[in-house]
């Protein structure tokens, strides 16, 4: 599933498109995705301003001025595909209706956005802009990573007594919004931290480095473009290259990358999920 910086990557590549353009038309081809789509949706984006996009978490937020929010969230396979505009250095002409083409949103200038998402686990929801922050989907999300509430003192509050393995814990989108199986695996890499320590037992300092590590793997990877491990594209229809970088995921068995440290990287099962670490570098 994409986690914050394919989904920031995304909306990068669509706001060029989206951002203060009308949206000609939406079609949308069926009922639902992982919900049923609300009532009226085409009818609803159709002949509507989109006034910002947002992001929240994993999700998409297109502000309208219909004084309505569209939030869009890409699940396991959704793709969000720019035809008919220009993204930095690509082009694409419109290509033939597929099958998952879910739903359609001709903007004007000629521009296409069309989501497609051949498993189905994505989803779209319209509410009133208002609200978003009540919406069921995001009223109980943490702070964002690269956000300024999200700090030392505010990680060590939420850690405090806690008996939940780190991994586990940066995972929990009530602590921090945003985090998703890869970049924690990174980040507790180059933080030194064993994902199954206890979260409540590690100490300030460490709490203090982690921080800041969180937001550089997250950075790195938004310029990266994301990472491309089965379905993510851009917007533009590029891969992300942050897979290339990886320290610890996916390298199960493969000497571990920090100068003098020779051991396997090794892979544990943690709530059903793969999480790969050095056992000699994080303690």
């Amino acid at each position: 599933m994409p986690e914050l910086p394919e989904v920031e990557t995304v909306r990068r590549g669509l706001a060029p498109v989206m951002e203060g353009a009308l949206i000609e038309r939406a079609e949308v081809n069926r009922p639902d995705l992982r919900w049923p789509f609300p009532d009226g949706m085409a009818e609803r984006l159709t002949g509507r301003r989109v006034l910002r996009l947002g992001r929240r978490s994993k999700y998409l937020l297109a502000d309208l001025d219909s004084q309505e929010t569209l939030l869009i969230h890409l699940g396991m396979s959704g793709r969000m595909q720019v035809s008919g505009a220009t993204i930095g250095a690509f082009f694409h002409d419109h290509p033939a209706p597929e099958k998952h083409d879910h739903v359609v949103l001709h903007m004007e200038g000629g521009g296409r956005i069309t989501f497609n998402d051949a498993r189905r686990f994505g989803a779209m929801d319209l509410m009133p802009t208002a609200g978003t922050e009540e919406h069921w989907l995001i009223r109980d999300l943490g702070p964002e990573p690269l956000g300024n509430a999200f700090s030392a003192p505010y990680l060590a509050g939420r850690f405090r007594g806690k008996r939940t393995p780190v991994k586990s814990a940066l995972l929990d989108q009530g602590i921090v919004a945003g985090l998703g199986n890869i970049y924690v695996c990174e980040a507790l890499y180059r933080a030194g931290i064993h994902p199954a320590r206890h979260a409540g037992r590690i100490g300030p300092g460490r709490i203090g480095a982690l921080v800041p590590i969180i937001r550089d793997v997250l950075t790195e990877a938004i310029a990266a473009g994301g990472s491309s491990l089965r379905d993510h594209r851009q917007a533009s229809g590029e891969l992300g290259y942050f897979q290339h970088d990886f320290a610890v995921y996916g390298r199960e068995g493969q000497p571990c990358r920090t100068p003098g440290c020779d051991a396997p990287v090794r892979r544990i099962v943690q709530s059903g999920r793969s999480t790969f670490y050095c056992p000699r570098c994080q303690r």
